[in-house]
């Protein structure tokens, strides 16, 4: 018996050592959709057989490393048919895939394995994707799909305020998200002052939202990263898609340059209802007009350019007296490399452009001011082995900030010429990033971020006692600005300040089993650039302004945990998630402060602090005739700015407040029928707690001048908004593929004419006399049509 055991212990030893000894190849290559040669992100690339798996990146590239043997490959991405394939592995192979329509497909692939695990054993958590189909069956304001509307949806995200594109992440202000467009930084995201939305649903290829567990490789904000890509154009022939509604239309033209080697991409979008303003006797003009563009050519199998670009506009007028332009300007030359099968490289040169423009013709002067920068990313992607991908990099962007500056509009103008002082920085970062799996049930993301910013030299720069810009006047309880003592000049090659920063990213899911998972995240931040603002959304005249001497970072702390759970063959799927965040630095503004054409910001601005916590479901369903969600937000976001010394009071004397984007509840339904092969209905459905708003509590009268009291900060709260949106697409012709295609949308926004509340004022009534509170309301019930097609 004794020997029995030891031969079969030694067979077991040397079998052992024989799978660990094999020899190990490599598969890899680029997944493509067949109809445009459009490369595909986030793929799943699924071994049953060894029960792993690898996904695609930004750019459609897969790489994974397994023993060498015969292997079924099963490639599955959501809205494609799956491709199930036998490789036999006995070297290192490099395999491209193309991927069809479901609906292009009369065979149904039935995979017996449930290849969908992948997504409760990825470490990744608090990420949201929408593609763009679902965006544009999300009934919108105006009959304009909306890419910020639909994040808006989503839990942990809510609205800025009634029409307005801004929008908050847990808790957090407008400012501190990261907008990005192909690695591209966009400042504003709205057009018509909240109305729309810069993006071009037709052109977005992908879009991402993280919330938390943000990876290494993104910083410069401390509440959330929204990732965006544009299409690369069609590289097999020529497509043509767009739509006519009331008051914009849109177009996008792809095509190739040469085929299967190089495409472009043109998108255009402009609003026209202004051009019957004149009809009705009115002299007020508002409307936008934007720009996609990309190039993409492959060099060979190792090498890709891309050239893309955004230019957008807005205008508004008032007769002409009053003539306001603003919009963002992004231009990114990228360069893919493969080095080898298992390292994928990226090199990018950006350029951004905000910029915002202000002629007042009654008074004679015009306003100019913006932010620009130029950037160069170079990162990497390691594939190591099946347990273990790097990604590592660098980024280097140098702001330029022109904070205003104020010339004539006329010749015979009484305006002198002035200029606020330029700004300008240096914000540098390096990063490694590793995706682990521990174990068969335990996986692992964690990385660490250094960035480093450098505040350079400029003409002027106060110099104050004590280096206090601010003084507290303890005999009337209140903060007044503190006169400068001098001035000195740097030249911008000098750093007048330099901050650095390590930022460490922790990930971790645990596998239950083939169903549900548990997941974790710790993350810190830093954010160098600061909005000036004192509304809960990023109005156009807003101001960037970068940390230097007297402004110090944002620097952000977050944990968050969560349940994860699919059910029936992921036909349903449920998520839960708890967070808590705080932030050192968060700038805030003293009783009465000037943050328009201010050349002194740092005497109105106190550093205090901010904190966020709550909880977080998303209850989907992702299959059948009917799909939506259910989202629900239980939260609370708080900001103080205590007194700098015993004496001094501090911001709302010193205690906690809620901030103007704190909602308390926040409920959205979302759903989608198909009614038949004509007919879709969409709907949507929301529910938020109202925002902070300080009232006033009474008033006094000083030199025959009633001046009103007011309660603490954000005291009080606007009434409870809520809405329901439907919308319906009609095809006329739903089996037609080929040669004109089209469909109808029909909408109504706000379906039972709610008047929310997005302000309420007080004033003096001119008939009675007496105080009275008026309330302003943007939208009642708006209906809108729209014809689209595509050929």
């Amino acid at each position: 018996m004794f020997k029995k055991h030891l031969i079969l212990s030694l067979l077991f030893f040397f079998s052992i050592s024989f799978i660990n000894a094999q020899e190990k190849f490599t598969l890899s290559g680029t997944i493509l959709e067949a109809a445009s040669n459009e490369t595909l992100i986030s793929v799943n690339i699924i071994i049953p057989d060894l029960q792993t798996g690898t996904t695609t990146n930004e750019y459609g590239f897969y790489s994974i490393t397994l023993p060498e043997g015969t292997y079924q490959i099963i490639i599955s991405y959501i809205g494609f048919a799956d491709v199930v394939e036998t490789i036999e592995l006995t070297q290192n192979i490099t395999k491209n895939f193309k991927l069809k329509e479901a609906t292009e497909n009369l065979d149904e692939v039935v995979i017996i394995e449930n290849i969908e695990k992948l997504n409760i054993k990825k470490p990744q958590m608090s990420v949201n994707a929408l593609s763009a189909s679902t965006i544009k069956q999300i009934p919108v304001v105006l009959g304009e799909a909306d890419v910020i509307k639909a994040i808006t949806l989503l839990p942990g995200v809510t609205t800025a305020g009634e029409g307005a594109s801004g929008f908050n992440v847990r808790g957090g202000a407008a400012d501190q998200n990261l907008i990005l467009l192909d690695e591209a930084t966009i400042y504003n995201s709205s057009h018509l002052f909240g109305f729309f939305s810069v993006f071009n649903p037709d052109a977005i290829k992908d879009l991402k939202l993280y919330k938390g567990g943000i990876p290494a490789r993104y910083g410069g904000r401390v509440s959330s990263v929204l990732d965006m890509y544009q299409k690369e154009g069609n590289s097999n022939a020529f497509h043509a898609n767009g739509g006519i509604g009331l008051v914009s239309s849109r177009l996008l033209l792809e095509g190739p340059i040469k085929k299967e080697k190089a495409s472009f991409l043109l998108g255009g979008r402009s609003s026209y209802a202004h051009l019957f303003l004149p009809l009705f006797d009115v002299d007020n003009k508002a409307y936008f007009y934007d720009l996609n563009t990309k190039i993409s050519y492959k060099i060979n199998p190792n090498n890709n350019i891309y050239l893309s670009g955004y230019f957008g506009r807005d205008v508004f007028s008032i007769n002409d007296s009053f003539k306001n332009t603003y919009g963002n300007s992004v231009l990114n030359f990228r360069w893919n490399h493969l080095f080898s099968d298992k390292l994928f490289s990226n090199l990018s040169l950006i350029y951004s452009d905000y910029y915002y423009g202000l002629n007042l013709n009654f008074v004679e002067f015009k306003w100019d001011s913006g932010i620009k920068n130029f950037n160069l990313k170079y990162d990497f992607k390691h594939y190591l082995n099946n347990k273990i991908k790097l990604q590592y990099g660098l980024n280097s962007i140098y702001h330029a900030f022109n904070p205003g500056e104020i010339n004539p509009s006329i010749e015979t103008s009484g305006i002198n010429t002035r200029k606020l002082i330029d700004k300008y920085a240096l914000e540098n970062a390096i990063y490694i990033d590793a995706e682990h799996n521990i174990s068969e049930r335990l996986t692992a993301s964690y990385g660490l971020r250094y960035s480093s910013f450098l505040r350079l030299g400029q003409k002027e720069l106060n110099i104050y006692e004590n280096d206090n810009p601010i003084i507290f006047n303890e005999e009337l309880q209140i903060y007044e600005k503190a006169n400068p003592i001098g001035t000195e000049s740097f030249s911008k090659s000098k750093a007048i300040k330099t901050f650095g920063n390590l930022e460490p990213r922790l990930a971790l899911a645990y596998q239950l089993n083939d169903e549900s998972s548990i997941k974790a995240s710790y993350n810190r931040l830093s954010q160098y650039l600061h909005l000036l603002s004192n509304t809960s959304s990023p109005a156009p005249l807003d101001v960037w302004t970068p940390s230097g001497k007297y402004i110090k970072p944002q620097i952000l702390d977050q944990v968050a945990i969560g349940y994860f759970q699919n059910f029936k063959d992921r036909t349903y799927s449920l998520e839960v998630e708890s967070f808590y965040k705080k932030v050192k630095n968060r700038i805030d503004y003293i009783d009465g402060g000037d943050l328009i054409a201010n050349d002194a910001i740092e005497q109105v601005i106190l550093n205090g602090k901010a904190r966020a916590y709550g909880l977080e479901m998303l209850f989907r369903k992702n299959e059948g005739r009917f799909k939506g969600w259910l989202a629900y937000t239980l939260s609370k976001s708080e900001q103080q700015t205590p007194g700098r010394t015993t004496s001094e009071t501090g911001i709302n004397n010193g205690n906690w407040y809620s901030t103007a984007y704190d909602k308390t509840h926040d409920i959205s339904i979302t759903g989608t029928y198909d009614l038949n092969p004509k007919w879709t209905i969409s709907a949507n459905f929301l529910l938020q707690t109202g925002q902070p708003i300080t009232y006033p509590n009474g008033q006094y009268e000083y030199n025959g001048i009633k001046i009103p009291s007011y309660t603490n900060r954000n005291e009080y709260r606007l009434p409870t908004y809520h809405r329901l949106d439907i919308s319906a697409n009609y095809t006329p012709k739903p089996k037609n593929k080929k040669g004109w295609q089209s469909y109808w949308t029909f909408g109504v926004y706000n379906m039972y004419n709610r008047r929310n509340a997005a302000s309420i004022s007080f004033r003096q009534n001119r008939d009675t006399r007496e105080n009275e509170s008026v309330k302003l309301s943007i939208f009642g019930i708006v209906p809108a049509v729209s014809y689209n097609f595509k050929f």
